[in-house]
């Protein structure tokens, strides 16, 4: 109690991270309403159609996570060079960052172009659902290293305190998409009903919308993120081997990590296609409830960041705790709110079957339970030892506690013990409860602050 009033006392502190936080909360709201809006609209076509597309998008996911790991594990050099003033430091980050998640995006864009349906196959047998995930994979996969591009500038332009602009670039990509989705599923204003194709176009037209957004608006102003195209392909020895010190283990975490996520699906899947579409359907409200841990977990990697480069190790501790205790806070609230209002979300699915309907009212309950758990660790990872520094050791964090915990005890309650899909779920989280246990010793420790622009 006495650390959370001295946190709402320190203006400077709720500053920041009203500034910080809160674009990049409501940023994510909007991926997340429109994620949830494109369910919506697919799910009118039934539940093999909302299947195929939660399933295909596993592969988005998987890439998504992979560019997310390197733009996050890119953010922490960014966020402790600009806080250092060392803006060559900044722009060669963001290079690396855009080259490296382009090189991954054209991998999967080719991959999904040429075995869709192996692809699949990855996740379930079921006829039904297969055809429309290869439909689906086959154009939306034109979207992927625009996504990449999009979302290394994003991430790359909070990393140095700049906000708004990815915030406003999302809002255009989220009435750009729900437009293009109703026009292309639906087939509206003389076009053709596309079905789960016209999803995919819609992403793609959206990403190009946002892209456009994002490169007037850095045309137009200053930034650390302008230069020379040589200032952001020019790396010298020293720099390659930082760079591969300080990103390279988060990139390994977010690409097992996420690998992990796909077998979790995977193990999710033997339950039926009335799991799979309940799953989706948690997911999405889930993703809503989640957005503002997203947004205090962007806010401790820069402000943690950015403290250590400007030198006060004490601030960055100070700061990276509150942020840690606010996080768990609002997921005990947050969870509550989703156990409270589980019948009311159904209002936005109307068309999934009676089914599925029961087994997600289900899965609500847990995720709230568990919500509580997840927003403590997304800061404890992403803002706290990452924006630390400490990249190795929450790469071994995480990827021991889910190889070792989490998947496991998916597979042990999915295809041994045959569970319902809550406590499936219930027993995947103990991966989460695991790396709290095991990351606070180190919070407390200190030795995650790691300044690495003097090395």
């Amino acid at each position: 109690m006495k650390n959370l009033r001295e946190m709402f006392q320190d203006k400077k502190f709720l500053k920041l991270v009203y500034s910080l936080a809160v674009p990049v909360a409501l940023q994510n709201l909007l991926a997340s309403v429109l994620n949830t809006l494109d369910t919506t609209m697919i799910s009118s076509l039934g539940d093999y159609a909302i299947s195929a597309v939660g399933l295909a998008n596993q592969i988005f996911f998987f890439m998504t996570i992979i560019c997310f790991g390197i733009a996050t594990g890119t953010s922490v050099m960014i966020a402790q060079y600009n806080g250092k003033e060392d803006y060559e430091g900044v722009r060669k980050s963001h290079g690396m960052a855009l080259m490296l998640s382009v090189i991954v995006a054209s991998i999967f864009t080719i991959l999904a172009l040429a075995i869709p349906e192996q692809l699949m196959r990855i996740f379930t047998d079921d006829a039904n659902v297969i055809p429309y995930g290869v439909t689906y994979l086959r154009v939306v996969s034109f979207s992927y290293i625009l996504t990449a591009v999009n979302f290394i500038y994003s991430v790359s332009m909070r990393s140095i305190g700049n906000a708004k602009t990815p915030l406003v670039a999302s809002t255009f990509a989220f009435f750009g998409n729900a437009f293009f989705n109703y026009v292309f599923i639906f087939g509206k204003l003389g076009f053709p009903a596309m079905g789960v194709a016209g999803g995919a176009l819609g992403t793609i037209l959206a990403r190009i919308l946002e892209f456009i957004v994002l490169y007037i608006t850095l045309k137009k102003h200053r930034s650390p993120l302008k230069g020379k195209i040589k200032d952001f392909i020019t790396f010298d020895s020293h720099f390659k081997k930082l760079y591969l010190k300080t990103a390279g283990p988060v990139i390994l975490n977010e690409t097992f990590w996420s690998l992990g996520q796909i077998i979790y699906q995977i193990a999710y899947a033997k339950l039926g296609t009335r799991s799979v579409t309940a799953l989706q359907i948690g997911m999405t409200v889930q993703n809503i409830f989640f957005v503002l841990a997203r947004g205090l977990a962007g806010a401790c990697t820069v402000i943690v960041g950015n403290s250590i480069g400007a030198g006060d190790e004490d601030q960055a501790y100070r700061y990276g705790t509150w942020l840690l205790e606010l996080s768990a806070l609002t997921g005990i609230v947050l969870g509550a709110l989703m156990i409270i209002f589980r019948e009311s979300f159904f209002v936005i699915f109307p068309n999934i079957t009676p089914e599925s309907k029961a087994i997600a009212a289900d899965l609500f309950i847990t995720m709230g339970i568990a919500l509580f758990v997840k927003t403590h660790n997304s800061t404890l990872i992403v803002g706290i030892f990452r924006g630390g520094g400490d990249t190795r050791y929450s790469m071994a964090l995480e990827m021991s506690c889910v190889w070792l915990i989490g998947v496991p005890l998916a597979f042990l309650g999915a295809v041994v013990l045959k569970l319902p899909l809550h406590y499936v779920y219930l027993m995947a989280c103990g991966e989460e409860f695991a790396k709290a246990a095991i990351g606070l010793p180190r919070v407390i420790s200190k030795k995650w602050i790691k300044n690495i622009t003097n090395e």
